[in-house]
C-alpha cells in the first residue's frame, strides 16, 4: 500500500536515509559525510509542509520505502517557462527488499499523483556513483535534463 507518509513513520523513514548515506559516503568519502539528510524535527516539519509530500511503501505495517516530493513553479521566470514541476527529492526502498517493484510503484504512484495535480513534469538528481540508482531511473524511461560536472582539484 502507498500512502502519504505520518509522524509515525519518521523512524522508520530515518533508517531508510541512513542506508541511503551508507550508499553515498561509501562510494565517495570524500564528498559525502556518514550522516543523514534530516533529523526528526526536519521530517515533523517537511511532514507537516504542503510543498512537500512524502509518500511511504508499506506492506505488513511496516514502511519498507518512501519517495520525498517537493513542489516546484515557475511563473514569470526570466529563462524558463511558466510551468509546475514535482522534484523527487528522495527515493529509497530498504535494501532486504529491493529488485521486487517497491521504487517502481512508488516512482509511477509520483508520476500518477503529477498528472492528476497537473504537473508538466518529474525531475530528479541522481549521483553518477550510484549507478543502480541511474539504471533503476533509465529503466523508468527518464532521460538527462541536464549535467552537471566535477573535477577534483588537489
Amino acid at each position: 500500500m502507498i500512502r502519504k507518509a505520518k509522524i509515525i513513520d519518521i523512524d522508520r523513514i530515518i533508517e531508510l536515509l541512513h542506508q541511503v548515506c551508507l550508499v553515498h559516503h561509501e562510494k565517495r568519502p570524500d564528498y559525502f559525510k556518514d550522516s543523514i539528510k534530516y533529523n526528526k524535527e526536519d521530517l515533523k516539519r517537511i511532514i507537516d509542509n504542503e510543498e512537500i509530500i512524502i509518500f511511504v511503501y508499506e506492506e505488513n505495517n511496516k514502511v519498507l520505502g518512501y519517495i520525498f516530493n517537493i513542489k516546484e513553479e515557475y511563473i514569470n521566470h526570466q529563462l524558463l517557462t511558466d510551468r509546475k514541476t514535482l522534484y523527487i527529492d528522495d527515493l529509497c526502498v530498504d535494501e532486504n527488499y529491493r529488485n521486487k517493484g517497491i521504487g517502481k510503484k512508488l516512482y509511477l504512484y509520483t508520476k500518477e499523483y503529477a498528472k492528476k495535480e497537473g504537473y508538466h513534469n518529474v525531475t530528479l538528481n541522481v549521483w553518477a556513483l550510484n549507478e543502480n540508482a541511474l539504471n533503476f531511473y533509465k529503466s523508468l524511461g527518464l532521460k538527462p535534463l541536464k549535467y552537471y560536472l566535477e573535477e577534483i582539484i588537489d
